[in-house]
């Protein structure tokens, strides 16, 4: 299984505003830059693996109370 995807928080000191799943870093930190504010940075979380096992990873970031793509989504839906 390739390993091509990584698990990030974007963050604005030591507070994380956003965690997810990407396979570009460079591109998803600039798109969360343009959305929470240029002060924000990316920290990788462990290394790459594959999809599977990262969304399961966001999927328990969300259930932690971490905005996540998934918690937009159910938000939304509610």
């Amino acid at each position: 299984m390739a390993r091509k995807t990584c698990k990030y928080h974007f963050k604005m000191g030591n507070r994380i505003l956003y965690s997810g799943v990407t396979k570009d870093l460079e591109k998803r930190e600039r798109e969360l830059k343009r959305k929470f504010g240029e002060d924000g940075y990316i920290k990788q979380v462990g290394g790459a693996t594959s999809l599977d096992v990262a969304l399961v990873w966001e999927s328990e970031q969300a259930k932690r109370g971490y905005l996540t793509r998934r918690a937009l989504v159910r938000g939304a839906a509610k």
